[in-house]
């Protein structure tokens, strides 16, 4: 059989949404799993991956548009790596989700859940997020249409999103709908100045070049922060960029800059240096009370990409602890300290405990601005942390609340939680599938309460996911 018939597969119909945003049809015997369709697609597809009883591929022809469809508002859907799912109306996308969420709790942690609560909606769904990063290359990826013409493309500098599954390739950005325009604003500037100014643009092969990435953060009262990491130490034309930077956008609040002589772009262990303004940004949040609490926002700290809809997941969080004033709360993973600050005023006492010991010290910034005196925080691992010793100085926790990267808990912590024996866990994931590998093991001892999905981030596959936890 020729390999043109092995890897092309005709008239597929999408049967319904699957993991990691793609959808997926069955044909002879073969699931296959293709992004950017919907479920009632007839397509074409090339083979990306095949194997014997699955596949992975991309379409070549439509046959037949599902009647889910809609026009996308994004000029490079299907080619940058966000947004995948901006062709199904907002509404859809939730159930989805919400599907997704149930899914995996009861397929990966044999929960045998009938119905969570209804998921949180976004406030927003577009210009949305706090913080986008972009990268700069000296050969910016041309598109089928622009490979096709007859076109000769000289300038090849360009700065947007990474083409997904490559690090050497990065899609120019004319305008991206994730950030306020200042993001598109600031972007286009610095990519004009460069070419006017004939600044270099970064090669990731030969880690050359000047202009190598760029960060944009902003608050909700629209405070700017803007990054700018070099890679080589051109201090008369780093300077002379800043300074343009802030004549044509004297209003930013933070213009910051990082040499970063390193091969991979990085830079929490960079020094990072102020030309303009403060070093860092104030959040101003409203608490579960309707109280306002302001967070310090620092150039390597991590804050939650979606402030209204962080408000949302915080309050639930909240809510769904069931503190009376009275608790020892333990807040794992706590980052620089949102949950554990936006609690404090509902708790005896608060401890916060978390691996990355700058992150830490915002936390204590972070109770200091407030003036919170009850919360306490310390750097290190869980499972090193959390011993008797620690309980016996610090108090044993009635409530836990986790939130915990991607990859979920280790098993270690997960053991020292079952050991601690609080009454309550609220357990906070932006990854329902290890949020369900964890949960079965701590439904040895806890029965699960209450299960409440959040969405963060509109026209993509990701959720939050909130679950509540008593002791059996």
């Amino acid at each position: 059989m020729s390999r043109s018939k092995v890897r092309n597969m005709e008239a597929l119909e999408i049967e319904k949404v699957a993991s990691e945003g793609k959808c997926l049809g069955k044909k002879d015997g073969k699931v296959v799993f293709v992004p950017f369709t919907a479920p009632g697609d007839v397509v074409d597809v090339f083979l990306t991956k095949s194997r014997k009883s699955f596949g992975e591929g991309k379409v070549t022809k439509f046959h037949k548009y599902s009647d889910l469809r809609i026009e996308p508002f994004c000029s490079h859907f299907t080619i940058c790596g966000g947004c995948k799912w901006q062709h199904l109306p907002y509404e859809k996308q939730l159930e989805f989700k919400q599907a997704h969420v149930l899914e995996n709790l009861n397929h990966l942690g044999n929960l045998d859940l009938k119905e969570i609560n209804p998921i949180k909606h976004s406030q927003k769904q577009q210009f949305y997020r706090n913080k986008l990063e972009f990268t700069f290359t000296n050969r910016r990826w041309l598109t089928e249409d622009e490979l096709k013409s007859d076109v000769e493309f000289e300038e090849r500098g360009g700065v947007g999103f990474h083409i997904p599954g490559r690090f050497d390739a990065v899609l120019d950005i004319d305008k991206c709908f994730l950030q306020s325009d200042f993001s598109n604003q600031i972007r286009d500037f610095i990519k004009k100045y460069a070419i006017t100014n004939q600044l270099s643009f970064y090669n990731v092969h030969e880690h050359k070049g000047l202009l190598r990435n760029l960060v944009v953060r902003n608050t909700s009262d629209n405070q700017q922060m803007v990054i700018v990491q070099f890679g080589e130490n051109e201090i008369e034309n780093i300077e002379a960029l800043m300074a343009a930077i802030v004549n044509q956008f004297p209003f930013i609040a933070s213009l910051l800059y990082i040499i970063n002589l390193k091969h991979n772009e990085t830079y929490f262990d960079q020094d990072i240096i102020c030309f303009h303004g403060k070093d860092h940004l104030i959040e101003p949040f409203t608490r579960w009370d309707e109280t306002k609490i302001n967070f310090k926002i620092s150039p390597k700290s991590f804050f939650q990409t979606n402030n209204a809809q962080a408000e949302v997941l915080y309050a639930e969080t909240f809510r769904m602890a069931k503190l009376t004033g009275q608790e020892v709360v333990y807040d794992l993973y706590t980052g620089t300290g949102t949950i554990a600050n936006y609690i404090a005023n509902k708790a005896k006492k608060v401890i916060g405990v978390e691996y990355i010991e700058d992150a830490i010290k915002d936390a204590k910034v972070n109770a200091h601005l407030n003036d919170i005196s009850n919360t306490v925080f310390f750097a290190g691992d869980m499972k090193d942390v959390l011993t008797n010793k620690f309980f016996d100085k610090n108090g044993k926790p009635d409530v836990i609340i986790t939130d915990p990267p991607r990859a979920g808990m280790h098993e270690d912590v997960l053991k020292v939680i079952l050991e601690a024996n609080a009454h309550r866990i609220v357990y906070v994931s932006c990854n329902p599938s290890t949020q369900a590998r964890d949960l079965k093991v701590l439904c040895e001892n806890y029965t699960i309460e209450e299960i409440q999905p959040v969405d963060m981030f509109p026209h993509t596959h990701h959720c939050e996911n909130i679950v509540s936890l008593v002791r059996k």
